[in-house]
């Protein structure tokens, strides 16, 4: 369920945000405490229901010159799933969406970025969930300047967005209203943020 986001403990260990290294390439880690990877789907065709995955590590090698040689590679624990209500959590933690058990990771791959105008470029890769994989494209916005924090980290950051249909990846629970429509909507608004530290 997710607007431009994706463990099992050795897993998420060796998934990340990552990029083709190259020589003269940099790494960076995925803060996780401050990262966010959110989510918003229709609930009752009325409102929205929203959530993030509280769970995601990763790394992004880039050179800090060609974007275009970049990529991405994050990992997201499934069952870290939040969205405020325990019911309903446990609800889609089971067979009837992510199906935790099973497929602990939702991961994303990146096969190309495209550069775009005042700093904006979209990352298009492909997104695996329950067994499916299909592929995306995300809309993302953030500065390429490093800058360095009061404890000698050095710094960049990202916001992605995009959009997804639930049905393409098997999350195909849903009730009929008396009144017309569906208790779920199947497009998912993905918003993630994302913190990078260089790593030493």
């Amino acid at each position: 369920m997710m607007r431009l986001s994706l463990f099992a403990a050795a897993a998420i260990a060796l998934a990340g945000f990552a990029v083709p290294s190259t020589a003269s390439a940099d790494e960076w880690a995925i803060d996780g405490a401050h990262s966010h990877v959110g989510f918003k789907v229709r609930h009752m065709a009325v409102s929205w229901v929203r959530g993030s995955f509280d769970s995601v590590q990763g790394t992004i090698t880039f050179d800090g010159k060609n974007l275009a040689k970049a990529g991405v590679d994050i990992a997201i624990d499934t069952a870290s799933i939040d969205t405020k209500n325990e019911k309903r959590d446990e609800h889609l933690k089971s067979g009837d969406f992510f199906d935790v058990g099973a497929n602990p990771l939702m991961t994303f791959k990146s096969t190309k970025v495209k550069e775009g105008k005042d700093g904006t470029f979209q990352l298009i890769g492909d997104l695996t969930l329950k067994g499916v994989t299909k592929q995306v494209t995300l809309d993302v916005e953030g500065g390429l300047t490093p800058v360095n924090d009061p404890w000698g980290n050095t710094k960049l950051g990202f916001t992605a967005t995009g959009q997804l249909n639930r049905q393409d990846y098997g999350l195909t629970w849903n009730k009929a209203l008396e009144t017309g429509g569906l208790v779920v909507g199947d497009e998912v608004h993905l918003v993630i943020e994302v913190e990078l530290n260089k790593k030493k």
